[in-house]
């Protein structure tokens, strides 16, 4: 008896020390599928999204409004990775303006941009288990309701103007880079996408050089080419009023900080007011130290017959204000800034 419980006791023990160490598991799960449609049933219409995952059942949490984000429903899915889906969805404006996906630590987060307040509920969240039949994998349903609110986003004197927006480098060009890593292209187009959503929500007509990572004129050109490719848009664009061109600063001191903003002096009066009303909306919203709004000759300033303007929204080779830079919050507020920049400027400009 006492040599069996000695054999167990070393059992037990060796079964022990031959325990791995801990690692860290990956993601189970992966989003197959994003689906939007509107659906007609028991007399109502709303917009339904089906999200599919790739394995059975998964835990949620879902996060409604903000100060900055009141129209913003947020579910996040455990131990999720994104998948092969877009990164955004333009949806019915009549429910919801958008959905973005988004990896977060070992989670995914589909972000919403609702029509009316989160916080009204108008909307409802139900699972559905797989059906191996139809060949459905396990999915999260969110029908999203027509709201009899205002949409977040709308700025009032916009309606029907002609702009282009031009986000700063991108593709071959990555523009400056952070303390951290953060890229300047990347900040530019999150920021003038944020913009064009409120410019067309406020009725605005808007012209992206680039809507996504890629040179404007093609990966081998010239910084002229590419610059000039850029100035075509504004140019060849039916209508255009004004051109903006967005930007993050950068310098060699990491001290440095703070908002400015260009303008041609070789045009007229329009190019320099328009220069003003943006940064005195920055600086409203962003709090930061003014560095004032200046004259220069940079090409796509030069080369746009329009009255045209380049910002500098902050600057990314500061580690405070790269962070900024880098926050979804603080980009959206700095697309506000500039939607009203505009909006005052055409209100004072007379054109």
């Amino acid at each position: 008896m006492r040599d069996v419980v000695c054999r167990f006791l070393l059992t037990l023990l060796l079964c022990v020390f031959m325990i791995p160490g801990e690692v860290e598991a990956a993601p189970s799960h992966e989003i197959k599928y994003i689906t939007s449609k509107v659906v007609e049933e028991d007399g109502n219409t709303f917009l339904r999204m089906e999200i599919g995952l790739s394995k059975g059942a998964a835990e949620y949490t879902v996060k409604k409004g903000s100060i900055l984000h009141p129209n913003r429903l947020c579910i996040e899915i455990e131990n999720t990775k994104p998948g092969d889906v877009q990164n955004e969805m333009r949806l019915d404006p009549k429910y919801a303006k958008s959905a973005r996906v988004r990896g977060l630590d070992k989670n995914t987060q589909v972000l919403f941009s609702l029509a009316g307040l989160a916080e009204n509920e108008e909307y409802s969240i139900t699972t559905i288990e797989a059906d191996k039949k139809q060949k459905k994998p396990f999915r999260i349903v969110v029908d999203i309701y027509e709201s009899g609110y205002v949409r977040r986003g709308f700025v009032d004197g916009l309606k029907g103007r002609h702009i282009v927006v031009d986000p700063g480098h991108g593709g071959t060009d990555r523009g400056a880079t952070g303390p951290s890593g953060l890229l300047e292209k990347d900040v530019t187009l999150e920021v003038s996408l944020k913009l064009r959503d409120i410019l067309e929500n406020s009725g605005a007509i808007v012209t992206l050089t680039r809507e996504d990572d890629r040179d404007v004129w093609g990966p081998t050109a010239t910084d002229s080419q590419e610059l000039q490719a850029r100035s075509d848009v504004g140019e060849n664009t039916p209508g255009t009023e004004v051109f903006l061109s967005v930007h993050c600063n950068a310098f060699s001191s990491e001290s440095s900080h703070g908002t400015e903003t260009y303008y041609y002096y070789g045009k007229s009066w329009l190019d320099e007011l328009l220069a003003q009303n943006l940064q005195e909306a920055m600086l409203e919203h962003n709090g930061l130290h003014d560095r004032g709004v200046k004259a220069t000759r940079f090409y796509v300033l030069t080369h746009t017959s329009m009255p045209a303007a380049l910002v500098e929204l902050a600057f990314i080779t500061n580690y405070e204000e790269e962070a900024l830079l880098g926050d979804d919050a603080f980009q959206e507020e700095m697309a506000m800034a500039l939607a009203e920049g505009l909006a005052n400027y055409f209100a004072v400009s007379g054109t």
